[in-house]
């Protein structure tokens, strides 16, 4: 179909009605744009309260009134002039805009497509002023509060083509109270009220930020957050990130803000994107309410008519920043919320002869190391007996001898199943094992060195049992902590595997578990050039696979903290993944995604009887990993529930 052949015109020039009207496409291009130019104009002037008022969706009337400094009753006709503005005067001024009006265009774009009315009052003057239509218009005395009132009326009554591409009443009213949210939550110093159709629909005070942000998300939001406030050099990144377990199938509650500006930029949003990657997985989204300040010179606003996008003089450097300031967030978990989040297992701390829930934080005294293969004591147990703890039989594990001093023999009490006081079971971890006490004999209290620790040392408790082979039972000072014991064990691998890969980056060996006997299987042919072409790629992930012939494929080596999972599986897994994305982009790109299937297949399996110290050990290692609220599909590995939920459940004190 060939296109219509163009009307020869002579160059002329355009007539200011016209040209305004043009830039009305650009910046009016729906009810919503003028919401937002007219709150922006308000807050610039100063203003501590601000009224919004629609009608019809914004389409018949939007007026807002705010109390702010005002407008002189000369420069009313300069306010709807094109170009013309009180915010920027020189070059020098654009590159550091402050404001978030700057262009000079929103007022006469506004009025060449809408009825327009502006009453404003300076403080000090005897009455308001106002002025209707355009800049030539009279300005002519009136009444009115200080401040100033923006009345826009019949939304393109004069362009009634563009009229009909407007949505339906509610859908416009909807993008309209979604511009003031997003303004609101920028500026809890400031109270907001909207109204639609007489009827008020949103009214917020002058508050904090907290409450502001749990007023307009929900408290979904304010219960499920993460506080963040972080400085370097002349960046700052404040606000609040929602955990992963309250995310989102769609990315509806996400607020970055730039110098005070609601953005939607790329790079702000792949930055936080990125920090969510190990937390959440890929078809969620994440809630955030998040503001950037920097020095107004090294961001450009002036990239989009309706600046919603910007650029920074060096954006890399501004998304490291959001990126690990995000990043940090949340690794701290809920279980040490109390203080410090404690370090990460290092590569150096993670030892041949360790693995699974044996890998121990660092404060872990040397005869309390345990694995799945050497296991502390079980209160109800002494070495040679079969007792039962932890929910199932000690015959589903090997035990190597007591790691008690010889002689040495700590029993729970005479008629108890498990202790119920946290400082009993705190005793496990800090020295010698209680002796039992003849009857009738005082206990002497302990030196101080060997002073059961506190319930604070210990935020997820100590073990009770274990439920149908899946979620850990245990007890804290607040209530009682159900763990699923997969998802958290995962997760403890799966940092442990990153710690690994980063300490090698920096000059360390990864500790590799040599097999006795290679184990050998059939493989196909695309499987064994994989292993021959991606050697190297292999060895830095802790692999060591070799053929032997050309259907066979031997593993020599794996990574010691995956020596107990099927090194079968394991071998196909990591071919798979490096054939299909490439040796160099698996270890960049894909590294997270290719360690979080590894840590799934070698994590504790349910069904999997735990002995109690295992448990123990399990709820030691999460107190002292990061992100350890979630496994790597943004799924909760923990929940507690406190003694006041309890109560209630049983009516008591009812």
């Amino acid at each position: 179909m060939n296109a219509p052949a163009p009307t020869h015109r002579p160059i002329q020039q355009l007539p200011d009605q016209l040209i305004s009207q043009i830039a009305a496409g650009e910046v009016v291009e729906r009810p919503s744009a003028v919401v937002k130019e007219l709150l922006e104009n308000a807050l610039d002037a100063g203003a501590t309260q601000v009224t919004v008022r629609l009608e019809e969706g914004g389409v018949k009337r939007i007026a807002i009134t705010d109390n702010g400094r005002g407008i002189p009753p000369e420069e009313l006709p300069l306010a709807l002039a094109r170009h013309a503005t009180s915010k920027i005067a020189s070059l020098t001024d654009l590159e550091n805009v402050n404001t978030l009006g700057f262009r000079g265009e929103a007022l006469a774009s506004i009025a060449s497509v809408a009825a327009v009315k502006i009453t404003s009052r300076t403080h000090g003057a005897a009455h308001a002023w106002e002025i209707v239509g355009s800049h030539q218009g009279t300005v002519s005395p009136s009444s009115g509060p200080f401040g100033t009132t923006i009345d826009v009326q019949d939304l393109y009554f004069n362009t009634p083509a563009r009229r009909k591409f407007l949505k339906s009443e509610q859908t416009e009213y909807g993008h309209c109270a979604e511009v003031v949210r997003r303004i609101a939550l920028a500026r809890p110093d400031v109270s907001f009220s909207l109204t639609h159709n007489g009827r008020t629909i949103d009214h917020w005070n002058t508050s904090e930020s907290a409450k502001r942000s749990a007023q307009i998300l929900g408290g979904d939001f304010a219960e499920a957050r993460l506080q963040l406030d972080e400085s370097a050099g002349p960046l700052r990144l404040h606000g609040y990130v929602g955990l992963p377990t309250a995310s989102k199938a769609r990315a509806d509650s996400q607020y970055f803000y730039v110098n005070g500006r609601f953005v939607r930029d790329k790079l702000l949003v792949h930055a936080v994107k990125a920090a969510y990657e190990d937390v959440l997985h890929g078809d969620r989204f994440p809630s955030y309410v998040l503001a950037l300040e920097l020095d107004p010179a090294m961001v450009d606003v002036n990239v989009h008519p309706s600046k919603i996008e910007v650029r920074f003089r060096d954006s890399r450097a501004v998304h490291q920043f959001v990126f690990h300031a995000v990043q940090r967030a949340l690794a701290k978990t809920s279980a040490t919320a109390h203080g410090d989040t404690p370090a990460p297992v290092s590569a150096a701390e993670i030892t041949p002869s360790s693995t699974s829930l044996g890998d121990t934080p660092s404060w872990r005294r040397p005869h309390e190391q345990t694995s799945f293969g050497s296991q502390l004591a079980s209160p109800a147990w002494t070495s040679g007996s079969g007792g039962s703890g932890g929910g199932g039989s000690r015959a589903s594990s090997t035990f190597s001898p007591s790691p008690f001093p010889p002689g040495s023999r700590w029993d729970a009490p005479t008629g108890a199943g498990v202790p119920q006081r946290t400082s009993d079971y705190g005793a496990l971890f800090t020295g010698a094992p209680k002796p039992v006490q003849p009857p009738g004999v005082q206990e002497a209290p302990l030196p101080e060195t060997t002073r059961p620790a506190s319930d604070d040392d210990f935020p997820l408790g100590f073990a009770l049992a274990q439920l149908h082979g899946i979620y850990v039972l245990a007890q804290n000072r607040k209530g009682l902590v159900l763990v699923d014991m997969h998802a958290a064990h995962e997760r403890i691998l799966y940092e442990q595997l990153k710690n690994a890969l980063d300490a090698q980056a920096g000059g360390e060996q990864m500790q590799v578990q040599q097999m006795l006997i290679p184990v050998t299987f059939f493989a196909d042919a695309i499987e064994v050039g994989t292993a021959q072409e991606e050697h190297e790629t292999l060895k830095a992930l802790g692999f060591d696979i070799a053929a032997v012939s050309p259907t066979t494929l031997a593993v020599r080596a794996v990574p010691t903290l995956l020596k107990n999972a099927d090194a079968q599986t394991l071998a196909r897994d990591v071919l798979r993944d490096v054939r299909e994305f490439g040796g160099s982009r698996v270890l960049i790109e894909r590294r997270n995604e290719l360690l979080g299937t590894l840590a799934c297949h070698t994590a504790v399996r349910a069904n999997r009887i735990l002995t109690q110290p295992e448990m123990n050990a399990l709820l030691r290692q999460m107190e002292a990993t990061e992100r350890a609220d979630q496994c790597n599909h943004g799924r909760p590995t923990w929940v507690q529930l406190e003694i006041a939920a309890l109560d209630k459940l049983f009516l008591r004190g009812q």
